[in-house]
């Protein structure tokens, strides 16, 4: 990309647009806090577990994980490679499955408590709107040199 200067400076421009767009998106009147809550479709616990599955499934950060972190605590001479193998694997699950879920109660109680706070929802807007043309302004002004 940095081999074709105005392809790289087009590209930042047009990210800085949409950075501004987006900041101006969370000030406008009527705009919208993104801890704000919404009503939203509810799916099914099937098709939840699918995408979730799906997703797991197809990051290869699972892969390197696995490859590159868990071979390192694997004694061949302890037993079997395949049976630490698993149990390291179901071990790794079983703390992301619980640190996960922890995470989504938590940010489920923290945004209900902070919905309920006008003023905190303002400032939020307008910090999160600050920030975002902060960094348009930075983009444009990369791009420029």
């Amino acid at each position: 990309m940095l081999a074709v200067p105005f392809a790289h400076n087009a590209l930042c421009f047009a990210g800085a647009l949409y950075l501004l767009f987006l900041a101006w998106q969370a000030v406008k009147p009527g705009g919208r806090s993104p801890f704000q809550v919404r009503d939203l479709r509810q799916d099914g616990p099937r098709k939840l577990f699918v995408m979730g599955l799906v997703t797991s499934l197809l990051n290869p950060k699972v892969a390197a994980l696995y490859l590159s972190l868990l071979p390192q605590f694997i004694r061949p001479e302890s037993g079997s490679v395949l049976l630490q193998s698993l149990v390291f694997g179901s071990l790794q699950i079983a703390i992301s499955v619980t640190v996960n879920a922890l995470i989504a109660v938590t940010a489920g109680s923290v945004a209900a408590f902070l919905a309920g706070r006008p003023l905190f929802m303002l400032v939020q807007r307008w910090m999160m709107s600050t920030v975002l043309a902060s960094l348009a302004v930075h983009m444009a002004a990369e791009a420029r040199r």
